[in-house]
């Protein structure tokens, strides 16, 4: 007969506990497959509690596959198979460790990171936002949301992008999504795996691995200093390509009309290519008006915009979206208008009072000026080191980085080493390269210095010279 201490029950029921302790009993062996069970009156009587605890214990063995009945025979025990405990081994723990991971708060100052300074977030207005949301919609915030997104905020992206971008776009061609990466998966749907996709050489490795984990062909066109080349390109078997023409990441360049114009007549040369157009900083420019995007000079339809609030308002504001052309907003419609929209009408309805009521058009000048004095105290600690010499300040005037071009002998693996040796995270343009290591010299790429400086606290800028002293 089964014998339980049942007395030291703790926070468990009795039936949970005389659950756990057959469970673990057939589990371990001790009650052998296709052995009979008491009956539960008897094991009722044994164990001096109820006969519905013991049939509530019963069913539960029974409903999870630890037990099996028979009619008018009883309960049995289930043939399972024993899975064998592995303990990780302490050297495969420390393999998920990369040798370079350093915690933020071990780095005096972090270069690498481009996050957005958290008391920069404007916490009274949003809160505001979010009560009036509630207030006003109550109910409604819990109805089933368009796949493209809420009408509400559609309409304000719309109007954003006239004042801001001139494009004329409809809010029926905007679809939002939970972030960039989100939208790149949805893009690779619409337009087909059997394309080959042209990435930007050097550039923002994520969107490559996107498109490895999602099976589709890509090839890397590298940049000259007017951008992605056009020579390069039609001499591939490229027939989407993703850019960022009016700032790169993370070379800085800003690809001027004329080869803007030759990436268009490349797309208008056939029906089957199309052009992702990635404006992800484009609010941040410091001299003169923004750059105008491909989008808005596009006549054929052949240039998919793509943006995000991440980096204007905040990362974990993860809310994208993208222009589509008529007729793939069309095709998306049809094929793939099952999809659910990704972002809560919460956030959304929030968002589109934030952009309507103005506030996202003076948080972005009240940021604009923050990065600005940003770059222009930590230029000024360049200029002022006396180290300045060795180095080059490159596409400054645009983004939330710059690029420093150093004169050293030291190789890029080396200069980042000696950074992080010195409390230093820092990143080289050959990080963001694909290829051969061999071809970064031929490409110019050696020796220069991605600085991000969104995040960086202007105490912490006079440790600059540290890293400009050890080049």
């Amino acid at each position: 007969m089964l014998t339980y201490n049942l007395h030291n029950k703790e926070k468990s029921t009795l039936y949970e506990l005389l659950y756990t302790n057959i469970k673990n009993d057939i589990l371990d062996g001790k009650i052998t497959a296709n052995e009979k069970l008491p009956s539960k009156r008897s094991l009722a009587l044994h164990l001096k509690i109820s006969i519905i605890t013991v049939e509530n214990a019963y069913t539960q063995l029974l409903s999870e596959g630890y037990i099996y009945s028979i009619e008018k025979k009883g309960y049995y025990a289930c043939e399972l198979q024993k899975t064998p405990l592995q303990k990780p081994l302490k050297s495969q723990i420390k393999n998920h460790i990369h040798p370079l991971e350093r915690k933020k708060d071990e780095f005096t100052i972090d270069f690498k990171s481009n996050a957005v300074p958290a008391e920069k977030f404007p916490f009274s207005v949003w809160s505001k936002l979010m009560r009036e949301v509630l207030s006003e919609r109550g109910s409604q915030l819990l109805q089933p949301m368009p796949f493209n997104g809420a009408e509400q905020l559609r309409t304000a992206i719309a109007d954003h992008l006239y004042h801001f971008r001139g494009m004329h776009v409809l809010p029926d061609q905007i679809l939002v999504g939970a972030g960039t990466e989100y939208l790149y998966h949805l893009l690779i749907q619409l337009l087909g795996r059997e394309h080959v996709y042209a990435l930007e050489n050097p550039g923002y490795s994520k969107i490559s691995k996107i498109y490895a984990a999602n099976d589709v062909s890509f090839e890397s066109i590298h940049l000259d200093s007017y951008g992605l080349s056009v020579q390069e390109l039609k001499q591939s078997k490229a027939n989407v390509i993703h850019i960022s023409p009016s700032h790169h990441f993370p070379t800085g360049i800003i690809t001027p009309m004329k080869r803007r114009q030759e990436i268009l007549n490349w797309a208008n040369q056939d029906g089957n290519r199309y052009i992702i157009e990635d404006d992800y900083d484009s609010e941040f420019r410091f001299h003169g008006k923004p750059i105008q995007t491909l989008q808005s000079i596009d006549t054929n339809e052949k240039v998919i915009y793509i943006n995000t609030f991440s980096k204007t308002i905040a990362p974990t504001i993860r809310i994208s979206y993208m222009v589509l052309p008529f007729h793939l907003m069309e095709k998306f419609r049809e094929e793939m208008g099952f999809y659910s929209c990704t972002v809560s009408s919460f956030e959304q309805y929030t968002l589109a009072s934030f952009i309507e009521k103005g506030y996202f058009e003076r948080h972005i000048n009240r940021m604009r000026n923050f990065y600005k004095s940003q770059r222009d105290c930590l230029l000024e600690k360049i200029k002022k080191s006396p180290f300045n010499k060795k180095v080059t300040v490159m596409e400054e005037n645009s983004g939330l980085h710059f690029i420093l071009d150093v004169n050293t002998n030291m190789s890029d693996e080396e200069l980042i080493q000696q950074a992080h040796n010195n409390g230093i995270n820092i990143s080289c343009l050959s990080d963001y390269y694909y290829g051969c290591k061999k071809d970064l010299q031929l490409n110019n790429l050696q020796h220069k210095l991605v600085i991000n400086y969104s995040c960086i606290d202007y105490k912490v800028m006079e440790h600059v010279h540290r890293l400009l002293s050890i080049l």
